[in-house]
């Protein structure tokens, strides 16, 4: 963790903070996870063969992402030399390139969008917005449900999506940012239980769970933090106290402690039973002693408390720095 690496991500966390994802851009070229996305696809493809046993699509699932987390590193590296090379310009040019892996105003966006389609166009209008953010079945859900969706989304991919690139880059620059991305793309499209996948992607999700295991907890302070700031020293507490209390309540190792810390922030009740696919995931609510009726209000409750545990995360990184 040098002190270039880390006023590197500052900028970088203030450029996608206000700049984020332009649509405009990807419009025109490819974002860089779709690289990763079709490398993954490939070697899906040639290794993943429906003939195969159990073990052997276990130790072939291993194989790939090894393979896909060596060549990130070495990219990385590749990258990170020659912008070094290139002295401010590079500087400027591997803080753009950090941004581009982080998600603060994309998914405070999106999220935001949630609310506004159930202002604009009622149910229909939430379960549409919702349904580009969950993987839930939409027309399963009623508002107060769209309502908890869409908060549980912005506390999980909070740590996902932020806190976990943040650390990764911290602690191994270029290298360890791309691999953490191409390791999360692959649990993402590999890692789920279904039949084609629950040995061929097993490696992928269980390394996918110990490389979420550091932000998951760490982002419990941050939304303590936003919460205090947004909603006072109270909110701050119940933020720490439920994570500690109910985050195993939720069926992931790591989505539990910043969805009961968003939870505990805004004295609501989340997770509890969900239908994806057809299949109905009982599980108990998460902080059962808070509000049981979300509303659009606490939607923009949760992203009041996300920018503020962001704006946390973007001043520790500088106090780190500096000290």
């Amino acid at each position: 963790m040098s002190e270039t690496i880390l006023l590197i991500l500052v900028l970088a966390l203030v450029i996608d903070r206000f700049v984020g994802d332009p649509d405009w851009l990807w419009a025109r070229v490819p974002h860089p996870v779709v690289f990763f996305g079709k490398a993954i696809g490939l070697l899906d493809a040639r290794l993943n063969r429906e003939d195969l046993g159990d073990g052997a699509r276990k130790v072939r699932g291993t194989v790939t992402i090894l393979l896909l987390l060596g060549l990130s590193v070495c990219l990385g590296l590749l990258l990170h030399r020659l912008l070094a090379a290139l002295g401010p310009v590079g500087f400027l040019l591997e803080a753009l390139l950090v941004a581009v892996f982080l998600a603060q105003k994309s998914l405070a966006d999106h999220v935001r969008r949630v609310a506004e389609g159930l202002a604009q166009g009622g149910l229909e209008g939430g379960r549409r917005t919702v349904s580009m953010i969950v993987g839930r079945d939409p027309k399963t859900l009623d508002e107060p449900a769209v309502c908890r969706a869409a908060i549980e989304s912005l506390a999980e991919n909070f740590s996902d999506g932020a806190v976990a690139p943040v650390f990764w880059y911290a602690i191994a620059g270029l290298p360890g940012l791309l691999a953490y991305k191409m390791l999360n793309t692959a649990d993402s499209m590999i890692g789920h239980k279904s039949p084609k996948y629950l040995y061929f992607g097993w490696a992928s999700a269980r390394l996918d769970d110990l490389a979420n295991w550091p932000a998951a907890r760490l982002s419990i302070f941050l939304i303590a933090a936003g919460a205090l700031v947004y909603r006072g020293a109270r909110a701050a507490k119940d933020a720490l106290t439920v994570a500690l209390s109910d985050h195993g309540l939720h069926r992931s190792p790591n989505s539990g402690w910043p969805e009961a810390a968003m939870a505990g922030a805004l004295d609501l009740q989340l997770a509890g039973p969900r239908i994806y696919g057809g299949v109905k995931v009982s599980e108990p609510m998460i902080n059962g002693a808070g509000r049981a009726v979300a509303t659009a209000e606490d939607i923009r409750a949760g992203i009041a408390v996300f920018d503020g545990a962001c704006t946390a995360m973007t001043l520790a990184v500088l106090a780190i720095a500096m000290i």
